[in-house]
């Protein structure tokens, strides 16, 4: 079954500009603050994929990962989340795709709000309500877009106008993939040592490089090992130190591959990477999971489709592969190549029970409502 591609309409505001009666220094004064609340704001955001992938944290209150990473936007999913601070409320509502939200989300969103709240100086509590158009079995996670878009709705309705550094370096902290989603099109996440020098800029526009990204989705229920333990295992395979050292020449690879609009450089450059990842991956001690020799993310279909895609680049396809922490594989390959590759996935994804959603590079970020 496919999934079809979304199609964008256009922001009617950009992150870094200004909202009502803010002096536009980033941080706003109690007074416009106090001003905002009473305003309710809608912004959207779409999730990324990681093309050279940061795995492992220096610091996991801060999110502020151990070594850069490059993304792109994908316009196939997004996350609308609209925001209110509603004086007198007593606590803060959120709702998730018309649902209340579980505990843990819940959780992860108030202290998200507690954040901009400190920022803006004021104490009133807010109403959520947060939609995804794709699936939570799609294959994409969906906290990248979501602290995006709750982080630029936020700020807006307490008062606060952000420029988009520093509204990556706050939607980090919700999830730190979601920096990656303020900035437009071809991004990167700079790994940073503080709060301050931890933050995503744009690289390219999405107009840049005409590429499609097709998640082929073969799994889509909760992994046994979620990514965050991932990312604090990391230190314990004897490869990390090794996935490190080779990370600085892989950035620097893609980042001239992707000016170069040189397909078959990123797509081997980004291929190796994701394996590289896994191998590290494959080779960590979870803690508290004693009975795991590693964590294995992939299922039988996800190395049928690797061998695939090797035997279709073999036969003159020029596509390419990247996993993420999961079962899922993403696609690279550029628009003439798209038709022929949708025709292979046709004839070998129903025996493998998957299914695919077709993406490419999107803009960032966008406030799209405000009442």
């Amino acid at each position: 079954m496919k999934v079809g591609a979304l199609t964008w309409s256009g922001p009617l505001r950009g992150p870094g500009s200004r909202g009502r009666g803010c002096s536009g220094s980033g941080r706003a004064p109690r007074g416009c603050a106090l001003r905002a609340e009473g305003l309710k704001v809608t912004a959207k955001a779409h999730p990324n994929l990681a093309l050279v992938k940061y795995w492992g944290k220096v610091d996991e209150e801060l999110n502020i990962p151990a070594s850069s990473s490059i993304s792109v936007n994908l316009s196939g999913a997004a996350t609308t989340t609209t925001v209110v601070f509603v004086p007198g409320a007593e606590a803060d509502s959120v709702t998730i795709d018309g649902q209340a939200a579980p505990s843990k989300a819940y959780l992860r969103v108030v202290k998200h709000l507690d954040r901009v709240r400190q920022l803006a100086g004021i104490t009133t509590r807010a109403k959520v309500e947060s939609w995804n158009d794709f699936p939570a079995s799609a294959g994409i996670a969906s906290s990248a877009s979501a602290f995006a878009a709750l982080s630029l709705a936020a700020s807006r309705a307490a008062g606060l106008s952000l420029t988009e550094r520093e509204l990556s370096i706050l939607a980090r902290k919700g999830s730190g993939s979601a920096c990656r989603s303020i900035p437009d099109g071809f991004v990167e996440f700079v790994a940073g040592s503080t709060d301050e020098t931890a933050y995503a800029r744009q690289l390219f526009p999405p107009e840049h490089w005409d590429l499609r990204i097709i998640t082929v989705i073969l799994e889509g229920g909760p992994k046994e090992v979620p990514s965050s333990e991932g990312h604090r295992a990391a230190q314990t395979s004897p490869f990390y130190a090794a996935w490190l050292a080779a990370l600085p020449p892989t950035l620097e690879t893609v980042r001239r591959a992707l000016a170069e609009r040189d397909l078959g450089t990123l797509g081997m450059a980004v291929e190796r990477q994701a394996m590289a990842m896994h191998a590290v991956a494959m080779t960590s001690s979870p803690a508290g999971r004693e009975w795991l020799s590693g964590i294995y993310y992939w299922a039988p279909g996800t190395v049928a489709l690797i061998r695939a895609v090797q035997d279709w680049r073999r036969q003159g396809l020029r596509v390419y592969l990247t996993i993420d922490a999961g079962a899922n594989v993403h696609l690279l390959c550029e628009a003439p190549d798209q038709g022929e590759l949708e025709g292979e996935l046709g004839r070998l994804l129903p025996a493998l029970g998957g299914r695919y959603l077709v993406s490419r590079p999107a803009v960032g970020a966008r406030i799209i409502g405000e009442e």
